[in-house]
């Protein structure tokens, strides 16, 4: 007989954030894959649950795939949990959902506690859309790229960010989207839980005040306004960009996204007006 796969929900921060179903359910099941056993031992130790647990992170998901889809396959029953939140959001998991569906065996999902909805819920900024991004990239010009590519959604914007990088990622915000309406929440559920709202340069500000900066943090960016016409000649538009702190080429790509031109475009006008 197959088993079956149970992919469950657990706290962000406060262990107090679970289901009741999600606590029978890691009581019954014959194993729990999880991210890190030390984390997830202090959920199951603080509902005393005894289960066997066993790895299932970036660096060995390959190889435990297979190992549990045997195990389904045997009749198993396995419980997938990350170290916070939904298995699967910007966590390992997505191989072994697959297997289990290829192989004919129930995956059943016990839904719960998530940074990114818990975020947006509280954030002010508007709800009735939004795009879930996960991790910005690490390299700048990538970074940019993406950010770029978002730049007309009609959603909020939602990503997770590291400490260490939220206040380069501020400033990139700040350089391709502009003084759009941003909110840090900052440590979800625990006991410094925070939100600060504001442009990038506010936040930014606010943060390099501090010095180090800690915590898990979501960060939240307001939805693209409907552009308005504007008569502002091509070369004041950049020059007032550059003052604000973009360098030159972002503020080109900037003037010719809000107007709907190429860079190239953009770039032959400013000559001309030069030329003029």
């Amino acid at each position: 007989m197959a088993g079956r796969l149970y992919v469950v929900a657990t706290p962000i921060g406060n262990l107090e954030d679970i289901t009741y179903r999600a606590v029978r359910v890691l009581g019954e099941v014959d194993l729990i894959a999880c991210e890190d056993t030390r984390q997830t031992r202090k959920l199951l130790d603080r509902y005393g649950i005894r289960k066997p647990v066993i790895s299932y992170h970036e660096h060995n998901e390959a190889d435990r795939t297979a190992e549990l889809a045997s195990r389904l396959g045997a009749g198993a029953v396995v419980a997938l949990v990350s170290d916070a939140g939904v298995p699967l959001v910007s966590d390992p998991g997505y191989r072994l959902v697959k297997a289990a569906v290829e192989m004919g065996i129930p995956v059943l999902p016990l839904p719960g506690p998530s940074a990114a909805l818990a975020a947006l819920a509280a954030s002010g900024l508007p709800t009735d859309a939004f795009h879930f991004g996960g991790f910005l990239p690490v390299k700048p010009g990538q970074r940019a790229r993406v950010l770029e590519e978002l730049a007309d959604e009609q959603a909020t914007l939602i990503f997770y960010e590291a400490p260490h990088r939220i206040l380069e990622t501020l400033e990139a915000v700040g350089q391709v989207l502009g003084p759009r309406q941003v909110v840090i929440a900052r440590e979800l559920t625990k006991v410094h839980e925070e939100f600060l709202r504001g442009t990038p340069e506010q936040l930014r500000a606010e943060l390099e005040m501090r010095g180090a900066i800690k915590g898990e943090i979501t960060l939240l960016i307001g939805k693209a306004t409907a552009a308005k016409p504007d008569d502002t000649p091509i070369d004041e538009a950049v020059d007032m960009l550059i003052r604000e702190g973009a360098a030159r080429m972002d503020a080109i790509k900037q003037v010719a996204r809000r107007r709907g031109l190429s860079k190239r475009e953009v770039y032959d006008r400013l000559l001309k007006q030069v030329k003029g």
